[in-house]
């Protein structure tokens, strides 16, 4: 418990740092322009890779400041591009993913099953639950009845954003890009 305390604060403090909130500006302008590449597969289902700039973030500055992060992002995106009504309840798992991405990543050593379990904890608690939650409690199209499709396409997607992070992270580690935005912050 005591490591999980230490990882908040330590997380939290990142915070204080200009650089920290300026990079994490950075990691949000790319996600708010990858996210308008997001395909859109009927009503209720969209495939988007604005969560690699996201991850980012919870990788190198945890938890407080994913959670943060997160949330900020998710009305940012709404105010530039809205799609649909506003529902506090996506903002809630946004904050929620970042909270259990920057638990998995930050501080820790990158492996692919590292990623892939964090990739299915949010897929299954964020999206397949809550994302489907959400939708029901916005439309009223019956939880069970949206479920299995939202199942399919977060499990389709699973190693796919799972390899895409993971390749993408360890190239930026390998080449010292990360490196210097830790030295920097």
């Amino acid at each position: 418990m005591k490591k999980l305390a230490t990882l908040f604060q330590d997380s939290y403090n990142e915070l204080k740092s200009v650089r920290t909130v300026t990079t994490m500006a950075m990691f949000a302008a790319m996600g708010i322009i990858l996210g308008s590449l997001t395909i859109q597969i009927g009503d209720f289902i969209k495939i988007g890779f604005s969560t690699i700039a996201n991850q980012f973030v919870y990788y190198l500055f945890g938890p407080a400041a994913g959670m943060f992060f997160g949330g900020a992002l998710d009305i940012l995106k709404y105010l530039v591009k809205p799609t649909g009504a506003f529902f506090p309840g996506w903002t809630v798992g946004a904050m929620l993913a970042g909270l259990i991405y920057g638990c998995f990543f930050y501080k820790k050593k990158l492996s692919i099953w590292r990623v892939l379990a964090a990739e299915l904890t949010v897929s299954v608690v964020c999206n397949m639950i809550l994302g489907t939650l959400w939708l029901d409690i916005m439309y009223g199209k019956g939880f069970f009845v949206l479920l299995p499709v939202r199942v399919m396409k977060n499990l389709a997607m699973w190693p796919v954003n799972s390899f895409l992070f993971y390749t993408m992270t360890w190239a930026l580690e390998q080449s010292g890009v990360f490196r210097a935005i830790r030295r920097s912050a």
